[in-house]
């Protein structure tokens, strides 16, 4: 009886997965699906994975092609729906990027993420944070402040990592993971820590380590 059972139950299994499997297929996102029309661009080749995270004010998000925006992504243009934008493209994500599962990008005024550009899971992109400045008034409802970010072409982003408003990310750069990124950093760089700072720069011809 116990074996029938554990046949039984391996069967659906494999057919619940089976159907999961095809479900997720047809749900995600690509260029000429009904989902892709509300965004500013929708490039082709690229998908959006299913389930997907929140997604608020396409009209002010750009996708290039053949990136892949994985499954639980939250990806905004503003907090809630239909919310105006100062800026048009809010966020604008290149080609052949890959945004890692549970991963979010939101986008107030401008965060422009380049070409082939790859981020592990879990990471936040944010181009606003809220005022303290007013020790009566509640941090949370304080008017909040916007800085542009930039991630340059080729740059990995690692698992966890947290890019704060202001970040401008060189080309070809490591951010390791569970770091917080805040400020400027140049090409060629391997970045690291909370706060983030550069562990190691390639000169050219070598990789050194920034002097202390």
């Amino acid at each position: 009886m116990l074996r029938l059972r554990s046949r039984c139950r391996s069967v659906v299994g494999r057919l619940i997965r089976a159907v999961s499997r095809r479900i997720n297929s047809a749900a995600s996102i690509g260029p000429n699906d009904h989902g892709a029309r509300p965004y500013k661009q929708f490039g082709n080749g690229s998908i959006i994975s299913w389930p997907t995270g929140n997604m608020y004010g396409e009209r002010w998000i750009s996708i290039g092609e053949n990136t892949m925006i994985a499954a639980h992504v939250t990806l905004s243009a503003g907090m809630v729906p239909d919310q105006q934008m100062m800026t048009d493209p809010v966020v604008i994500i290149g080609d052949r990027c890959l945004i890692g599962r549970g991963s979010s990008i939101v986008g107030h005024y401008r965060i422009d993420i380049g070409d082939d550009v790859y981020t592990g899971m879990n990471v936040y992109i944010t181009d606003q944070n809220h005022g303290y400045e007013d020790l009566e008034m509640p941090i949370g409802i304080q008017n909040p402040q916007d800085d542009p970010v930039v991630i340059g072409s080729g740059s990995w982003i690692g698992s966890g990592a947290v890019v704060l408003p202001g970040a401008q990310i060189g080309k070809h750069c490591v951010v390791a993971a569970n770091s917080v990124v805040r400020g400027h950093f140049p090409p060629n760089a391997v970045i690291a820590g909370v706060p983030a700072k550069v562990v190691r720069i390639h000169d050219g011809v070598n990789w050194t380590r920034p002097e202390t």
